[in-house]
């Protein structure tokens, strides 16, 4: 119970007071705003001149001048010179808790099939810091992943973040809900970021499936909404992840794509005024990306092992975010085309990808069965066009010979079903039986 000095300072404190700013000009996804008082991330209502009407929900994201800058979670109607600003002095905060899993939200946290929220959910501040590097565990553990061509070859650790690179119609998605129903961790959180509405339920219908959703909350925010509402969709997906982090379990937070956060927070570093720089996109861009990435991975608690997808336009690895991105995380599978065309999947190019805590997490008979599947391809790959025409003669190169008759065996390793389940440690039985199997 709250004692007397403790309710005067409380009362002394409160503000009887309701201070509103007014609308003077909209343009674009910018709102202009004479007051009231508020700082940037600040949310506030805007009231329209309807009085039936809900209270747009918006947020401070700049100053010109003695004016402020808004941004609408929603889309702007009814809005006019003179309508009424309301300061609520808090930051976006959303609801959150374990009976939210199994449930579907959008960016702001609420159930996107309109229905009320499950009882027992905490309020939660969307946007934290990331934690501190030094009180940061090493990552000392494999977890498992459930792609054979994934745990074998490019294992992953238990709070590592990982990149996803791939054009469109690659399998990423696919890639996805494998290791959503697959992998061992004890939560997904996967956020659907500037994706078709379409999309979105044949993701979690077909891709993630019901078992899959058993243990996932899915966030959503659909190509039709506004920039903002995309941004908060990343943040909130992340928020979530942190708090279910902090409850000790193991988390897996899958972001599709981190390339459309780029570019929602383009438009609006735009909006309000700030010079295209690389390629169009604003500096708040690439300030923006290392604060939402390093939020996820280990922390006291536990860890959030996060898997990042990156549109590549035309398969250009080397544009702006997908060079950004790849800068930041621990890590990289490049989904190659090619592949998928010849109908191998998943459609990763084991060549190209790299796990940089591979050989922290696993063991060193692994490792060395893995590099020699690694070099293995990588002589066939060198040698490939030679192989193919029929211009390379057997026996004029030991290495050689043993890379082509290994080749098939290797792509077959590295298929897999969409459905077919394999278990981490089947997984490295296979690769081992793989090579010493040739060899005997």
């Amino acid at each position: 119970m709250m004692d007397i000095e403790q309710l005067t300072n409380v009362i002394e404190q409160t503000d009887p007071y309701k201070h509103y700013g007014k609308i003077l000009r909209v343009v674009g996804i910018m709102i202009e705003s004479l007051g009231p008082a508020a700082n940037i991330g600040e949310v506030c209502f805007i009231y329209s001149e309807s009085n039936n009407k809900e209270p747009i929900l918006s947020e401070v994201v700049g100053f010109n001048h003695e004016k402020i800058i808004l941004m609408p979670y929603t889309e702007v109607t009814e809005i006019g010179p003179g309508c009424l600003v309301e300061a609520t002095g808090k930051p976006l905060t959303i609801k959150v808790g374990r009976s939210l899993i199994g449930h579907v939200v959008d960016a702001l946290g609420n159930k996107l099939d309109k229905t009320s929220l499950p009882k027992g959910l905490k309020t939660y501040v969307t946007e934290n810091a990331p934690p501190n590097p030094m009180l940061r565990p090493p990552i000392t553990d494999p977890i498992q992943v459930g792609v054979r061509a994934i745990d074998s070859l490019l294992t992953v650790g238990k709070g590592q973040r990982i990149g996803i690179f791939a054009g469109s119609g690659v399998g990423k998605s696919t890639l996805l809900g494998m290791i959503a129903r697959n992998s061992e961790a004890d939560i997904n959180v996967i956020a659907l970021i500037g994706e078709r509405g379409r999309e979105v339920r044949e993701f979690i219908e077909k891709d993630l499936g019901e078992e899959g959703l058993k243990k996932t909350i899915v966030v959503v925010a659909t190509s039709d909404q506004p920039a903002l509402m995309r941004i908060k969709g990343a943040y909130t997906a992340t928020a979530i992840s942190e708090y279910f982090r902090d409850l000790g379990l193991t988390v897996n937070l899958m972001m599709d794509s981190v390339t459309r956060v780029a570019m929602a927070q383009r438009e609006i570093g735009l909006a309000v005024g700030e010079p295209p720089t690389t390629k169009g996109y604003t500096p708040s861009v690439f300030a923006t990306l290392p604060k939402l990435l390093e939020r996820t991975g280990t922390n006291k608690h536990s860890s959030i092992t996060a898997f990042y997808t990156v549109l590549v336009d035309g398969d250009d690895m080397n544009e702006p975010i997908a060079d950004t991105v790849r800068g930041i995380l621990d890590g990289h599978f490049v989904l190659d085309r090619k592949l998928a065309e010849i109908g191998q999947y998943p459609a990763i190019n084991i060549l190209k990808s790299i796990s940089r805590v591979m050989p922290q997490v696993v063991d060193k008979g692994h490792l060395h069965y893995a590099q020699k599947i690694r070099h293995l391809m990588g002589v066939y790959d060198e040698k490939s066009d030679l192989i193919q025409i029929g211009a390379y003669k057997h026996g004029t190169d030991q290495e050689i010979d043993q890379a082509i008759r290994y080749h098939r065996d290797i792509q077959s390793f590295l298929k897999q079903e969409t459905l077919e389940t394999e278990p981490f440690d089947h997984s490295i039985q296979t690769m081992k039986q793989l090579i010493d199997g040739e060899d005997t």
